[in-house]
């Protein structure tokens, strides 16, 4: 016993614990967690070290990927270093190694708890391999047909976890597909080919400096980009292709899917007829698009047009585009009225307008200079709405709008009304961030309020309207043909009450929102949730996702439907996905497929329709 560290073992075939490849494979049953540790790790080459830990103050130092045991109190960390030798390496590889091993221990400061890998890739959070497309099980009723398609959901998956500091969303982009035909299901996991994906696959080992965990100090930050650029210049790296992970969303517009992140272009991806995924490559729409685009476009369900942007640290913070229903990216608009940078995620969209927002969340490269984080809130910014005409030519006509503290990051939905002068209104409905400071380092504590804000064009008045509900709600989601549309359901994944410190809030549950709720509602706390479901003790989801029961028939009603998600038992090891009556006042389960392994809890997802699949470009 060292320091309350007892080595246990030292091999290079761990096969008990998990298979050997050349990257982690989380167990498929886990634990949970503690939250304070004292460890280190000791690895060269391929050397497997497993380490039995006992409790201690949390002294953050070079930690990997973790395993834990459901046997005993203490915690099993493994770490698998599964670079080449030592021999094998060049000389400016060995340097380059040498540099990094450096930062790590004379650079890096104690980690945070909001990144340290060992602790924030945890549990169900832990990455997992790729699975060939396998059959699964319906074991809960029969899957209705017009879910014969696919539902694919992306979300972080380091490939290699660095020895410095690691946030939840770093991780390399892994899609889980479920593939749907005539009943029948088949589970398929695959990472996102990006050009960081594969450059670190052929390296075995993560090389390309994390976005997010990587800003929290100037001086490793600025070592490592400086160690990047030197790969960049020997020619190691083509920054030419990209260094994002396409980890946070995916897309279908102009006949393609896409996955999608706010740090890169997207990725072309298409769902194979056997449920397997393939990533096609980096889209630049015909060299029309440079650096990055969001991971929320919106697609107009009746012209087909997707509308997006992409956000910057420096002028123009944000540029608008749209791409035109046959996927053609038109000129650009730069918003230079958008004064600080600002962290926008989303944007909402009208049949006349574009409604972009200016947060306090920001990114602002001076910051690191002053000794803060790269991405930080701003409190003493007001948030501030911007209208644009959706096919605006130039920024001449943006109309800005104060909303002090309002901080939006995913929308549910925005629409045209007029008042009774026949002036336009825009109405706009959406989960405020109400404890934004915390986004990044303390996730556990934030909580959102569900607003409805209407924006009257002509007088400049903005009211605003907040939802009673008895949840903490997030990740909301319509019936996709009423995008742009006046609706009136909302369908939102329910934030777990008391949420583990400083990792990702896990959800619960699903609630169904009813935005025009009757104002003589008994239940005044409450009086927006129509219908709820809670999965069950340590059951967790994540976004769910509206398929209408029949989506040619312009006569059906906005909720005829079902509302999806794969769901994790904590307990058990098992994940299953779940197909939800939309219209149920309980959200009643019709269908359960048992998954062949466990999915690991993750972002945003995606229902592609068979026909869609099939004619995929």
């Amino acid at each position: 016993m060292i320091a309350g560290i007892e080595i246990l073992s030292h091999s290079t075939h761990m096969t008990s614990l998990f298979h050997t490849y050349p990257y982690f494979h989380s167990p498929t049953k886990i634990a949970k967690s503690r939250p304070a540790f004292k460890a280190s790790v000791l690895g060269n080459n391929e050397e497997v070290h497993v380490i039995r830990i006992t409790p201690k103050t949390h002294n953050q130092q070079e930690i990997s990927p973790i395993v834990e045991s459901k046997r005993s109190l203490q915690v099993i960390w493994a770490r698998v270093d599964s670079r080449k030798p030592s021999s094998e390496l060049s000389l400016l590889e060995k340097i380059f190694k040498k540099i990094n091993s450096y930062i790590i221990k004379f650079l890096d400061s104690p980690l945070h708890l909001s990144v340290d890998p060992s602790y924030t890739l945890s549990d169900n959070f832990a990455p997992v391999d790729e699975l060939s497309p396998t059959k699964c099980e319906v074991i809960h009723g029969f899957i209705p047909p017009c879910l014969d398609g696919a539902y694919i959901r992306n979300g972080p998956n380091p490939q290699f976890i660095s020895g410095g500091p690691h946030h939840y969303l770093d991780g390399d982009g892994m899609m889980h597909c479920i593939r749907i035909s005539d009943g029948q299901p088949t589970f398929c996991s695959r990472y996102v080919k990006t050009n960081k994906y594969i450059f670190e696959h052929q390296a075995r080992s993560n090389l390309v400096p994390n976005v997010i965990g990587g800003m929290e100090s100037l001086a490793p930050f600025v070592a490592r980009v400086a160690l990047f650029l030197a790969r960049v210049v020997s020619g190691d790296y083509d920054i030419s292709k990209g260094f994002g992970v396409a980890n946070t969303s995916l897309a279908f517009f102009g006949g393609n899917l896409y996955a999608l992140c706010e740090s890169d272009l997207p990725y072309a991806i298409k769902v194979e007829e056997d449920g397997d995924i393939t990533t096609l490559g980096r889209h630049d729409f015909h060299g029309k698009l440079s650096m990055n685009m969001t991971a929320h476009p919106k697609t107009d369900p009746e012209t087909k047009e997707t509308f997006a942007f992409r956000y910057w640290a420096t002028r123009p913070y944000l540029t608008y585009f749209r791409i035109d229903a046959y996927g053609n990216k038109q000129p650009e608009v730069p918003i230079f009225s958008m004064k600080h940078p600002s962290l926008t995620h989303d944007l909402a969209i009208t049949q006349k307008y574009a409604v972009i927002f200016d947060i306090q969340l920001g990114a602002d490269p001076m910051n690191l200079v002053r000794g803060r984080r790269l991405l930080s809130v701003d409190p003493k910014k007001v948030s501030r709405i911007g209208i644009l005409q959706r096919y605006a030519k130039d920024e001449s006509d943006m109309m800005w709008f104060e909303v002090p503290g309002l901080n939006i990051f995913h929308v549910v939905n925005a629409w045209d009304e007029r008042d009774k002068d026949g002036q336009d209104v825009v109405v706009l409905v959406a989960p405020n961030m109400l404890s934004v400071e915390h986004f990044f380092d303390r996730m556990d504590l934030m909580r959102t309020s569900m607003e409805k804000v209407t924006i009257n064009l002509g007088t400049g008045v903005v009211s605003r309207h907040t939802m009673a509900t008895d949840y903490n709600l997030e990740c909301p989601v319509i019936n996709p043909a009423y995008i742009a549309k006046r609706n009136k359901y909302v369908y939102a994944a329910i934030f777990e009450k008391t949420p583990i410190s400083s990792r990702m809030i896990r959800t619960i549950g699903v609630a169904k929102l009813d935005i025009f709720a009757s104002e003589d509602n008994t239940d005044q706390h409450n009086k927006h949730t129509v219908a709820s479901r809670i999965y069950g003790n340590d059951c967790f989801g994540g976004e769910p996702f509206f398929i209408a029961r029949d989506s040619e028939n312009p006569n059906s009603e906005e909720d005829d439907g079902y509302v999806v998600s794969y769901v994790h038992d904590e307990n058990s090891g098992e994940s299953r996905f779940l197909v939800m009556d939309a219209r149920s006042p309980t959200l009643e389960v019709v269908a359960a497929v048992k998954l062949p392994r466990q999915v690991p809890y993750g972002l945003h997802g995606i229902f592609i329709k068979e026909n869609d699949l099939i004619n995929e470009t």
